[in-house]
C-alpha cells in the first residue's frame, strides 16, 4: 500500500495539516505524519528527506509558516514530489512569506506548491499522483470527484428551488 508522508515544522501548523490526513484518510491512503523543523530539528530533517522512499512513501506533503525552508530542504534531499503547504502562522507576514519561500524553488529542486493552507488540495494531489501508477487509488480519486460534481449539482438544484 502507498504511503504518504505529512510533514510540518510545528504543532501549531496540525490544524491546516489535517485537511490533509483527512482527505488522504477519506480516499483510504495511508499517511505517515510528523514533525519536522527545518530550523530546529535539521538533522531530523535531513534523515527524514533522505530515508522517506525507503519507507514506502510516495510523495511528500510539508506544510510550513513563516520562512517556510521545510518543502524546500526536503526537496533537496529526497527523490520524492514534495508537495508544499504555505500555512499562515502567528508569525507569518499575511501568509505571503510562506507562500513566496515555498514557490520561489531554484531550477532543479521543484516543490509542487498550494495556496496559502491549502492542505485539502495538497493531499487530493499527493493521491493523484499516486493514482498515476496505482489503478485502485485511481478509481477512488475518480469516485472523489464524481462526488464533487454531485455535490455541485444538488447545491444549483437547491439554488433553483
Amino acid at each position: 500500500m502507498a504511503t504518504i508522508a505529512i510533514i510540518m515544522g510545528s504543532t501549531s501548523d496540525l490544524p491546516v495539516m489535517q485537511e490533509a490526513i483527512d482527505v488522504l484518510k477519506e480516499l483510504n491512503i495511508s499517511t505517515e505524519v510528523d514533525i519536522v523543523s527545518a530550523h530546529r530539528t535539521p538533522e531530523k530533517m535531513f534523515e527524514f528527506g533522505k530515508s522517506a522512499h525507503k519507507r514506502g512513501v510516495k510523495a511528500i506533503i510539508a506544510g510550513a509558516g513563516g520562512a517556510a525552508h521545510l518543502p524546500g530542504m526536503v526537496a533537496s534531499l529526497s527523490p520524492l514530489p514534495v508537495i508544499g503547504v504555505p500555512v499562515k502562522s502567528s508569525n507569518s507576514i499575511d501568509g505571503w512569506d510562506s507562500v513566496l519561500s515555498i514557490l520561489q524553488m531554484p531550477g532543479g529542486v521543484p516543490v509542487a506548491t498550494v495556496a496559502l493552507n491549502g492542505a485539502k488540495n495538497a493531499g487530493i494531489l499527493a493521491a493523484q499522483i499516486v493514482g498515476a501508477s496505482d489503478p485502485e487509488v485511481l478509481e477512488r480519486i475518480i469516485a472523489y470527484k464524481e462526488g464533487l460534481k454531485e455535490k455541485v449539482i444538488k447545491g444549483a438544484a437547491q439554488v433553483k428551488k
